[in-house]
């Protein structure tokens, strides 16, 4: 190789950062411009050192500020690689890092030959996809289609209700009981039972408790509410 990788080590932990040195001085094609151990520190010295490959953790004075530095860096130098480093499992971290444009993903434990091919692949732009990070990104997609579909089937079930249900199991689902219900809205405990079965009927369940699970589901609740009312 005419031209040696030049690379920058951002870690927080200084055992593990001065390990990826030693093992990457021992290779002839591969230059240490610098190690440091923040990842504001990591976006002054791309910008000084302009290396080509930067090993990131994600992780260091902040629990996200190696993806912050990553979206800076790769904002402003695009060209650089970001192999990303980790010592947890965490999916929806990792994930962001490759949609701010991170190339690969190591976990900080790696061997030393896997720290060198990593760095080698993403110089060479052919960081694969690997098993381990195939999986996260098909994860966080699962994570994220599931999510989809939950919403979008609460958004047409609810779209099917009456404004008078709406209100009911809005009142129900903030924790009111029937009968409060019935004092607030000044009707009959007969008529309020009559809209839960519907409700309940609507979504298939069997407890109206069942229906609006989280914080953001009742958010939407409101806002339909609102829409529906004259």
């Amino acid at each position: 190789m005419d031209h040696k990788i030049k690379v920058l080590i951002a870690e927080d932990i200084e055992p593990i950062r001065k390990r990826y040195v030693t093992i990457l001085e021992k290779c002839p094609d591969i230059q240490v411009v610098a190690d440091v151990d923040t990842g504001a520190a990591a976006y002054l010295a791309a910008q000084k050192y302009a290396p080509d490959v930067i090993l990131m953790d994600i992780e260091m004075e902040s629990k996200d500020a190696g993806i912050r530095a990553t979206g800076k860096i790769l904002a402003e130098m695009p060209e650089l690689k970001i192999v990303i480093l980790t010592v947890y499992e965490e999916d929806e971290m990792v994930f962001s890092a490759f949609q701010l444009g991170a190339c690969d993903y190591l976990m900080k434990n790696a061997s030393n030959e896997v720290i060198v091919n990593a760095i080698t692949s993403a110089y060479e732009g052919r960081s694969p996809i690997r098993p381990e990070i195939a999986h996260k990104i098909r994860s966080e997609f699962r994570r994220v289609k599931t999510y989809e579909s939950s919403f979008l089937f609460m958004l047409n079930i609810l779209s099917t209700l009456t404004p008078k249900e709406l209100d009911t199991l809005y009142l129900l689902s903030s924790g009111f009981s029937k009968k409060e219900v019935c004092k607030m809205r000044f009707i009959e405990l007969s008529t309020v039972k009559t809209q839960v079965n519907s409700i309940l009927r609507k979504f298939k369940k069997r407890k109206i408790a069942e229906v609006i699970t989280t914080e953001a589901e009742r958010q939407l609740l409101g806002t339909i509410l609102n829409n529906k009312q004259p």
